[in-house]
């Protein structure tokens, strides 16, 4: 299972769906998605925008855990 870190990173960024869409040009499905671990699917320009906002690696944004 992948998990999304993208709440938590919101959360000590003080960030809101609304900021994260804004900053990175994403829509505002995709934000949510990622941020309730939802999301079936990612597209890269995704994880390197918000990569890039959040000034981290894509392994601090994303894990691959065992069930």
């Amino acid at each position: 299972m992948i998990r999304c870190h993208l709440a938590r990173m919101m959360g000590e960024h003080k960030m809101r769906i609304a900021d994260v869409a804004r900053e990175t040009g994403l829509s505002r499905a995709t934000v949510t998605l990622l941020y309730k671990e939802t999301a079936q699917k990612v597209d890269l320009e995704a994880i390197e925008k918000l990569c890039l906002l959040f000034e981290c690696q894509v392994g601090d944004l994303l894990e691959l855990t065992q069930q």
